[in-house]
C-alpha cells in the first residue's frame, strides 16, 4: 500500500460529501513497483477491465489484511488519485490456486490463468530477490476483488455505506 497524501485525503472527502457516504477510513493503492506500471494498471481500472488484484500476504501486518467493505483510493503513476474502490471479496491462498475467473478479472495480459501465473511469478520473484525472501508457487497471496464506487461516472455500483 501507499501513503496517504493531501490529494488522497481531498479525493476521499469529496467522495464522502458528494456520495453521502459515512465511512471512517481508507487505504491508498498504487499498482506495481514503478510509475509506468502504476499508470498502466490504473488505466485498466478506469477502463473497467481490471476489477481484481493480488498481493503478497507477507506485505501486510497480521491485523492489517484487507477486508470486504474496505475503501481504497487508487493513485496513478504520478501519485494522483484517479478513483475509489470498495473491496467486495478477499481470499487468502497459495499463488498456484488462482483460477481462470480471477485472472480474467485482474485484467492484465491476455487475461488467461497461464499468463497471470507467468506475469505474477516474474513480478514476485523480482520482489523476493530485492527483499531477500524465499519464493515459490505456494506463497500466500491476498486475492482481492473490488468495485469502483467513485468517481460517480466510473462507479460499478451506487454509493452505499
Amino acid at each position: 500500500m501507499t501513503d496517504k497524501t493531501a490529494a488522497t485525503d481531498a479525493c476521499w472527502r469529496d467522495y464522502l460529501e458528494r456520495a453521502g457516504v459515512a465511512a471512517d477510513d481508507y487505504a491508498v493503492c498504487s499498482f506495481g513497483d514503478n510509475p509506468r506500471d502504476a499508470a498502466e494498471l490504473a488505466a485498466l481500472v478506469l477502463a473497467g477491465t481490471k476489477r481484481a488484484t493480488a498481493s503478497l500476504a507477507r506485505d501486510y501486518p497480521p491485523d492489517g489484511l484487507p477486508r470486504p467493505g474496505d475503501y481504497v483510493v487508487v493513485v496513478d503513476g504520478d501519485g494522483r488519485p484517479c478513483c475509489i474502490w470498495r473491496t467486495h471479496e478477499i481470499r487468502i491462498g497459495p499463488m498456484h490456486t488462482v483460477d481462470a475467473a480471477f485472472a480474467w478479472d485482474e485484467g492484465e495480459g491476455d487475461r488467461s490463468r497461464e499468463d497471470w501465473l507467468h506475469g505474477h511469478r516474474k513480478y514476485f520473484q523480482a520482489q523476493a530477490r530485492r527483499e531477500g525472501f524465499a519464493f515459490d508457487d505456494g506463497i500466500a497471496l491476498v486475492f482481492e476483488r473490488f468495485r469502483i464506487v467513485w468517481s460517480a461516472h466510473l462507479a460499478d455500483e451506487p454509493a452505499a455505506d
